[in-house]
């Protein structure tokens, strides 16, 4: 009989566990917050039980109903027959969860869940089942959510990430399905099958070498467990359930002999004690050695087949200050980059930031929580060719996409991809040189399944700057990896240009200062040209080049509305508008942002240009401040382009353009002369006018006429609204 599941994991892990649960024969898998709900019979529960090294617990779902309060809370649970469950001499236990409902006191939940299975199940004779919330014969799982519960067994019974080999634990005690998560993430059951060693140079009390001796030797974990939490449970299939286990008993004999070899350091002996100890009751002692030896002296014997380096570096408390930190980290990565020539690695740190003293860059970094702390896992491929590389940054993972890429057959969809990109080459290459466009947007996940932004930019060399967009959770990584590796492969041959002239960034939603800073260092600009105007843009740097493709025809509407007027650009990044209005033949411009980088950019923009002071002003302040004591000349044209939000240290407060536009337009039509225009653009993609709000203005809606024709694939791409208070 099929059943509805649901399987927690920790955060960050979901993927994994729905790829887990898949092999294992589970179906209509959903990745949900707190884990992957899916269908099967018992024995997808139960070999999940087994199998999963990600997974925190099986729950089996009974059913769901309303309980917006005591009354329909007793009378939902009532409705379930107990007595196919549990006996009424048995033990029961109950965890309860409460979100955005009006019962909001868990422990009240469970006291009101056991008492209506207690009463259900009450004898004549006055027996009845008591709690045990240790060892029960029944755990449940109570979970409200907007006053709707869904109740489920708890088949795991207590985490499933006690895998019962630790006995004793160091002071920094890593999960053991977080450890295997990690494991996997890092593609540690390919590099094992080819051989590959693992050495964990801060080993602490062993986890990364066990979970990674129990993957390697084909080991379910839930064998370490000397008996089901759902033996007790009247629905239980004994039957079902040791043959599953003597299955996995064959397999466990079969593989323990594939295990690579496997060593963990750790430079304080009593630390080294507790790995030996676990390691022992994992029943592993044959295939992990244990040393005591500082970092700074590990490396791989020379027979050894390159493989994985994997570890959780000490930080914070556990170290002492963050120089201490970072002497540690850098040492690691000198470590790594020495002796480990050819591996692979990953490294769990508390903070990303850490991660830039290792002197690699990283191939990827993935966010996770070790319970409630948010940590980062960089990944680093430890190849010569890949940290030595003299390409800049972005151009070696163009790189490494090549070599990975090399001898694959390409894939249909790589081919379509490839067809895609030589179309929009010859329609969008036509149009560019017709209207004298140098910098364009090629592609815009014309295809979904290659979500990248392709834009070209031509100087004395043409370029290409991509841009990868998070894939979506159901997309695995290594298929997100793969068709990315397609399609960074191809880029060089198709547009004619050497692997260094293509920059690939991975973008990713930005709030507040994170616009703002830099991803790289390498400080190097190139200049192009737009409308006869000469601009630097910087590929390497930033997210953002410096130049918005998509505002091109908003800033010729800038340039054409300027001539004769003072011209005030707000949020001005670098200031190309500003040297649009001055083109057009402006009187005065003043460009105002609170970026100090970005205010020296456009100083240079219109230096480049032939403009500068006395009539051309850059200021850096926060606009709503600035709005609040501008001085008193007024200006014929506003041009004011805010970012969709900001909680930036510089700024007052917060800028949310949805919720503050109305206020901030206000503001500037105080600053207008009579017959003034201000220019409102936004980038929101779900941004609505508040037209009502602005009753005193004309607006007229300018979005469509500013949509260049290699933006018009996605025409929320901006919005423009030309306003003003008598119209013109």
């Amino acid at each position: 009989m099929e059943n509805t599941f649901f399987a927690t994991c920790p955060k960050g892990t979901a993927e994994l566990l729905a790829s887990e649960l898949a092999v294992l024969g589970a179906t209509s898998l959903k990745i949900r917050t707190g884990g992957v709900a899916f269908a099967g019979d018992l024995g997808v529960a139960y070999r999940a039980l087994l199998w999963s090294r990600v997974a925190n617990r099986i729950l089996l779902v009974l059913g769901r109903f309303p309980a917006p309060d005591e009354a329909a809370l007793h009378a939902g649970v009532s409705g379930f027959d107990w007595s196919l469950h549990l006996n009424a001499t048995g033990t029961l236990a109950v965890d309860a969860v409460s979100t955005r409902s009006r019962i909001t006191h868990s422990q009240y939940l469970a006291q009101r869940t056991k008492d209506a299975v207690v009463d259900q199940l009450r004898t004549a004779e006055g027996l009845r089942p008591s709690v045990d919330t240790v060892a029960p014969d029944l755990r449940l799982n109570l979970y409200l959510d907007r006053d709707e519960a869904q109740l489920a067994i708890d088949l795991a019974g207590e985490s499933l990430h006690r895998r019962k080999y630790r006995q004793r634990q160091g002071a920094a005690p890593l999960k053991e399905n977080l450890a295997a998560a990690i494991l996997l993430r890092a593609h540690w059951p390919r590099i094992a099958a080819d051989g590959g060693a693992l050495i964990d140079p801060m080993c602490g009390s062993g986890t990364f070498l066990i979970e990674a001796a129990l993957i390697a030797g084909d080991v379910a974990p839930g064998l370490l467990r000397e008996e089901a939490a759902c033996a007790r449970w009247l629905g239980h299939d004994t039957a079902l359930w040791h043959s599953l286990r003597e299955e996995a008993e064959s397999r466990r004999a079969a593989g323990m002999g594939r295990i690579p070899p496997l060593f963990g350091y750790d430079m304080d002996p009593r630390v080294i004690e507790v790995a030996r100890e676990n390691v022992r009751h994992a029943g592993l002692d044959a295939h992990i050695q244990l040393e005591v030896k500082r970092m700074q002296g590990v490396g791989p014997g020379a027979d050894l087949v390159p493989g994985l380096v994997v570890t959780n570096p000490p930080y914070g408390e556990r170290l002492g200050t963050r120089e201490q930190t970072a002497d540690l980290y850098r040492a690691l990565g000198a470590q790594l980059r020495e002796q480990f020539t050819g591996w692979e690695a990953a490294l769990l740190i508390g903070e990303a930031s850490l991660g830039n003293t290792l002197g690699i860059k990283a191939q990827r970094i993935h966010a996770l929580f070790n319970g409630a702390i948010e940590c980062a896992l960089v990944r680093l491929s430890l190849h010569p060719e890949f940290y030595r590389l003299e390409l800049p940054p972005g151009s070696a993972r163009v790189a490494r996409a090549q070599q990975r890429t090399s001898t694959s057959e390409t894939s249909a969809g790589a081919e379509m991809f490839a067809n895609r990109l030589r179309k929009n080459l010859r329609t969008l290459g036509k149009w560019a040189r017709r209207n004298d466009v140098s910098c364009y947007r090629l592609y815009d996940a014309d295809m979904p399944e290659y979500a990248l932004a392709i834009d070209l930019y031509q100087s004395d060399r043409l370029w290409a700057h991509v841009q990868e967009y998070a894939p979506p959770e159901t997309v695995s990584e290594d298929k997100a990896r793969a068709r990315l590796d397609e399609a960074l492969a191809q880029l060089p041959a198709l547009l004619s240009i050497p692997v260094e002239q293509v920059i690939f960034k991975r973008r990713q939603r930005q709030r507040g200062a994170a616009q703002y800073e830099k991803i790289a260092e390498a400080g190097n600009f190139i200049e192009v040209k737009e409308g006869g105007l000469r601009f630097r843009v910087n590929l390497r740097d930033y997210l953002d080049t410096g130049l918005f493709l998509d505002h091109r025809l908003t800033r010729a509407l800038v340039g054409a509305r300027s001539a004769g007027k003072s011209v005030l650009n707000l949020f001005a990044y670098t200031a190309s508008a500003s040297v649009h209005a001055a083109a057009g033949g402006a009187r005065q411009v003043t460009s105002v942002d609170m970026s100090a980088t970005y205010c020296a950019w456009a100083r240079q923009n219109l230096a480049l240009n032939g403009y500068g002071l006395p009539l051309h002003e850059v200021i850096q302040a926060d606009c709503f401040a600035w709005l609040k004591n501008a001085p008193e000349p007024r200006y014929g044209l506003i041009f004011l382009d805010p970012p969709t939000f900001s909680n930036s240290k510089r700024m007052i407060g917060t800028l949310d353009i949805q919720r503050d536009h109305v206020d901030l337009i206000k503001a500037c039509l105080k600053w207008l002369t009579p017959d003034g225009t201000l220019i409102f653009s936004t980038n929101h993609r779900r941004f609505r006018l508040d037209a009502a709000a602005l009753g005193e203005c004309r607006i007229i809606d300018r979005s469509r006429e500013t949509l260049p024709e290699d933006f018009k694939r996605n025409a929320r791409i901006h919005q423009c609204f030309e306003l003003s208070r008598h119209g013109e």
